[in-house]
């Protein structure tokens, strides 16, 4: 049989077979390339950090910019994500379970789950989107490229720093919404649950460990050093003008949010399902 078939025009047409296979090759091979120009992209930037005085004394400014200006949207999400909490667990444990267990609640998931991802999403779209337009809008105008040309590799003088500061001041804004979420959890009890501050505190203390706080900080981190990686990435590889530079700063909210979701269930798999056996 005949792979094409003749058209009334006597072109060649292809069978939707053919068609369907190189509709796979050709996605397959732009999933490749992805992937390839992700691999250098990491390379390039760990190569980049040996380069520590090109990098160092840009990260304080960064630490700044990405953690400690982040500090107000993070705490307002922690506030309201406390009290919400309390009010449901209340609402939940109604004739059932006494009422002290809403400190239990209160602390175990805003420390392990909501502190952590709910800061991450927030900060992806604020730090993330950031990143990218500001790098974006640097390679539309050929500012990177006037970097390389004076001799600055454009990794160790623009991501390498990056990186370094939300990788270690995501924790500290996640670690400071831990405490002001567990603190609006215990307001709320204390003045619309008529819960006492020693029943809150017994039902928090009833269960907590240390690793309750040690895990939501280490997931935290890789938040903060994926989110900027990935701001890094779709910025230095915008194009388009200023078209380019929003399409870029949408791409690193999305794929940020996406690889927190993404990284929070993988470590729930390896982290605490180890523990619970």
């Amino acid at each position: 049989m005949n792979a094409v078939a003749v058209a009334p025009t006597g072109r060649t047409r292809p069978q939707p077979l053919v068609g369907a296979v190189e509709g796979v090759g050709r996605l397959t091979r732009r999933g490749v390339e992805a992937v390839g120009r992700l691999a250098r992209f990491v390379r390039d930037t760990a190569r980049a950090v040996a380069d520590v005085g090109t990098w160092w004394p840009l990260t304080t400014l960064h630490a700044r910019l990405l953690g400690v200006d982040s500090l107000p949207i993070a705490l307002f999400i922690a506030v309201f994500t406390g009290i919400v909490l309390a009010l449901l667990a209340s609402y939940t444990f109604t004739g059932a379970v006494p009422l002290y267990f809403v400190g239990t609640l209160v602390e175990k998931t805003i420390t392990m789950e909501l502190a952590p991802v709910l800061t991450g999403l927030a900060l992806a779209g604020r730090v993330g989107a950031s990143i990218a337009a500001e790098l974006g809008t640097m390679r539309v105008t050929e500012q990177i490229d006037a970097l390389e040309t004076l001799a600055y590799d454009p990794h160790a003088y623009l991501v390498v720093p990056r990186v370094i500061a939300g990788t270690l001041m995501f924790p500290l804004v996640v670690g400071l919404a831990m405490v002001v979420g567990v603190g609006a959890g215990w307001l709320a009890s204390l003045l619309l649950l008529d819960l006492s501050t020693a029943q809150f505190v017994k039902g928090m203390r009833l269960f907590f460990t240390e690793f309750d706080v040690r895990y939501g900080l280490v997931k935290s981190s890789s938040f903060g050093f994926a989110v900027t990686l990935t701001g890094c990435i779709t910025g230095m590889r915008a194009g388009g003008g200023a078209q380019g530079v929003g399409r870029a700063a949408t791409k690193a909210v999305v794929y940020s949010a996406v690889v927190i979701l993404i990284l929070d269930a993988f470590w729930a798999v390896v982290w605490l399902l180890g523990r619970t056996k």
